[in-house]
């Protein structure tokens, strides 16, 4: 089985209804093919990890990369796995919350990734949440 994580940029103009859209898509979608993963979104980007059958992966990541609410999507990691890290989840979810509520983020993230066991997967997600950025 194949894990696979991305981080993309969201198009300045992409709101909380296209990230709604894209939420549901990708939970019926990755339903379908038996895809699980977590998505966060910090109001800027997203940091996705997605796995199951690589071909199914492969084709889901081409899709997001085709995506024009995405921009700038880079392949950060992807590695053979033979336990999901993300249990059932057809795609667990995180959005920042109102500007400055960074801790919230931070305690979402954090019990998001509680049960996942490769550190490297879990720190990446954790790091994402943790990081400042300035408006843009």
């Amino acid at each position: 089985m194949l894990q696979l994580t991305y981080i993309s940029s969201a198009r300045r103009d992409v709101g909380k209804d296209d990230v709604e859209k894209i939420l549901s898509a990708s939970r019926r979608n990755n339903a379908r093919d038996r895809i699980t993963g977590l998505l966060v979104h910090d109001g800027r980007r997203f940091l996705q990890a997605l796995e199951g059958d690589a071909e199914l992966v492969e084709r889901c990541f081409a899709r997001i990369s085709q995506d024009d609410r995405h921009r700038a999507v880079v392949r950060l990691s992807q590695r053979e796995v033979t336990v999901r890290g993300f249990g059932d989840w057809a795609m667990a979810y995180h959005a920042a919350g109102v500007a400055g509520d960074k801790a919230s983020m931070i305690e979402a993230v954090d019990a998001l990734t509680a049960s996942i066991t490769d550190a490297n997967t879990r720190e990446l997600f954790r790091s994402f949440a943790r990081v400042e950025r300035r408006a843009a």
